[in-house]
């Protein structure tokens, strides 16, 4: 059965750059979140094993929410510049690769994994999501499961693990996150309404219509005023948080496939790049034709940064 492999591509740079202290190419270029994120790219293929792979990039924010709410997802800090430089450079490798990527203006990466996971469970495929963005779980179902960085268990999630982590199912995420609002995304939810809270509201209830529907039968006054109150935002936030699988969605599954990488254009840039280790694994995969691709010696550079996971990182929508 194909599988595919959907990437998150700004997650994963953002955690590769904060998870490794400092590594630069011989040139003195930032090469820290391009080494890290081709070695957690590595390790999610091993672990998945997927026929079909693509990373998906965000290429704006949606027109649709920001006319909706304009704060949203406002707080979030510039982009580091040394990160930034180095997303051309994670591009150049996906492409010697053969690894398919995508990007384009104004729409988010969440709502285009979300068009492709239709497309490829109608087709009948298995879809993981590696992201540890807490939205794409409204998309899990049979079939339809998440990587989560975070979990260093390394299973695919299933709904057994939603309801473990929010005690609801994934068709309740979204209504579940709607009263929680998301301080990430800069969406506010119903004040003083937690996690906690909120599983309890949707296992009495079963989603946001139904609590509003028979919303007297809350028994706690203080939730009940601030649900009443704050009812409009609720409604709206369900528009903010459901990811829009409806894109135009350029589907190919040929172009998706998982293909022999350019291994010489791979020996050129790990020995840009400063990758010793990358480059004699390589180069030994390609064993007698290693010299008919390159004739240059590996570049001493110190890949032995220690690697970290940071107490307080700046990526995406932590779980």
């Amino acid at each position: 059965m194909a599988r595919i492999l959907i990437v998150d591509g700004h997650a994963y740079a953002y955690r590769a750059f904060y998870a490794i202290r400092s590594l630069s190419s011989p040139s003195g270029q930032p090469t820290n979140a391009t080494y890290g994120f081709i070695k957690m790219l590595a390790k999610m293929r091993v672990t998945v094993k997927p026929t079909h792979v693509i990373v998906v990039w965000d290429g704006g924010l949606s027109a649709e929410r920001q006319a909706a709410l304009p704060e949203y997802k406002a707080q979030r800090p510039a982009m580091p510049a040394d990160l930034e430089g180095q997303l051309d450079e994670i591009g150049r490798y996906l492409s010697a690769a053969n690894l398919a990527s995508f990007c384009r203006a104004g729409v988010e990466a969440d709502d285009y994994i979300a068009c492709l996971t239709r497309a490829a469970a109608q087709l009948g495929w298995e879809v993981v999501i590696a992201s540890a963005d807490k939205d794409f779980m409204q998309l899990v179902a049979p079939g339809i499961g998440l990587l989560n960085p975070n979990d260093k268990s390394e299973s695919i999630w299933t709904a057994v693990q939603v309801r473990t982590k929010t005690g609801v199912e994934p068709e309740q995420i979204v209504d579940w996150l709607s009263l929680l609002g998301d301080s990430v995304d800069n969406i506010p939810g119903v004040p003083g309404v937690g996690p906690k809270t909120a599983t309890e509201l949707l296992r009495q209830f079963g989603s946001v219509a139904e609590l509003y529907r028979r919303l007297d039968e809350v028994k706690s006054a203080r939730i009940r005023a601030a649900l009443q109150l704050a009812e409009a935002d609720v409604r709206r936030n369900q528009k903010l948080v459901r990811l829009q699988d409806d894109l135009a969605c350029d589907f190919s599954p040929a172009v998706l496939a998982d293909q022999p990488v350019n291994a010489g254009r791979l020996v050129e840039l790990f020995g840009e790049w400063g990758f010793r280790s990358l480059r004699a694994e390589l180069e030994a995969g390609l064993g007698d034709r290693a010299a008919a691709v390159t004739t240059a010696k590996p570049v001493p550079v110190d890949e032995t940064a220690e690697v970290y996971v940071a107490a307080e990182t700046r990526q995406e929508n932590l779980l």
